[in-house]
């Protein structure tokens, strides 16, 4: 580096020092993440980690960023797109560094503080950490998180926004994951026409054949996508047959379990019209597809039986749980600054 350029920046690192000791710990925006009615109590733990505009701020830059992937051309976007529900549709599985194939489809992100596991098999446990498996995984982003700390220590963009979240413009692993998880909790879907139907508001009004896929849905499938998550964020056998090229066994093997073999986390069903391909493996493309799947496997504890005009139904429903304020907020887009 060139010797006026280390001076400058480390006469800005001197500045912010300063500033510290002048002004004490550094003034951040309260971000609090708002509760829909009727939605049950969050499983993630604010106390540990306020959230914060600047905060969130943060972590959406490192969301954006191919800086933190070993070669950096890898993004955490790249795999999660905001207009299709933080999933990827160009093909069934993930590609990663090196145009490398993952085993599985990526799941989408939203309404993450309600969620004790990650993953499709539950592999993490923790919001906080999440962003580790991406990060090491040698088909994703094969980097370390110390390395990209590093990385993030050079750019005088980062030492401001660390500074600004945090206080200390030092950028730290733990500092990064905590960013991460401020972005990542503020990804709420909750205002499809679905949402608006149930809290009787303007553009809630169902048609005959979205108020009968409703109906079917409670009947059939609410089971293990629950209101109004639509999802219980457990585990469970989804009746496929085990891709024999990938052989993914899914839970069991974090919990080395027989009986959870084949066991995946249930996918929240918000946006599902954007989201496809569906399944862990991506191997269907289309809803019809998927109801075609429940309504003739004989893997599941009971058959869900339904009429051609049922299924139609059915997806007519599941339109209405598009949220489209969700899917286009420029909050959690590309930052352009």
């Amino acid at each position: 580096m060139h010797q006026k350029n280390k001076y400058i920046i480390f006469s800005v690192l001197m500045a912010i020092s300063l500033l510290i000791c002048a002004f004490g710990e550094v003034s951040t925006s309260p971000m609090p993440l708002p509760i829909p009615p009727g939605w049950p109590k969050p499983a993630y733990d604010f106390s540990k980690n306020p959230l914060t505009k600047e905060g969130f701020e943060l972590g959406r830059h490192l969301f954006y960023d191919p800086l933190l992937s070993r070669d950096q051309t890898i993004s955490c976007a790249s795999c999660h797109l905001q207009a299709t529900g933080f999933t990827h549709v160009d093909h069934e599985l993930s590609h990663g560094i090196d145009d490398k194939l993952g085993t599985r489809n990526s799941m989408t992100l939203m309404n993450l503080a309600w969620s004790k596991h990650f993953m499709w098999d539950g592999g993490v446990n923790h919001l906080d950490v999440q962003p580790l498996a991406p990060l090491n995984s040698p088909v994703e982003m094969d980097e370390s998180l110390e390395n990209v700390v590093k990385k993030l220590k050079s750019r005088l963009k980062y030492r401001t926004s660390f500074f600004n979240a945090f206080g200390d413009s030092l950028a730290t692993g733990q500092k990064v994951l905590l960013a991460f998880s401020q972005f990542l909790l503020q990804l709420q879907s909750s205002n499809s026409k679905y949402d608006k139907h149930i809290r009787n508001e303007e553009g809630g009004d169902f048609t005959a054949q979205e108020s009968n896929g409703l109906r079917l849905f409670r009947l059939h499938c609410a089971s293990c996508h629950p209101e109004p998550l639509f999802t219980t964020n457990s585990f469970a056998k989804n009746g496929l047959p085990i891709d024999t090229t990938l052989n993914d066994f899914g839970r069991m093997q974090i919990t080395q379990n027989p009986q959870d073999s084949l066991k995946f986390k249930v996918p929240t069903l918000r946006n599902i019209q954007f989201t496809f391909p569906y399944m862990h493996d991506g191997r269907f493309k289309k809803l019809r597809e998927v109801l075609n799947h429940y309504s003739t496997t004989t893997q599941l504890p009971q058959p869900i039986v339904l009429s051609a005009e049922e299924k139609v139904d059915l997806i007519a429903f599941l339109l209405t749980l598009t949220d489209p304020e969700f899917l286009f907020d420029k909050r959690f887009g590309f930052p352009r600054e």
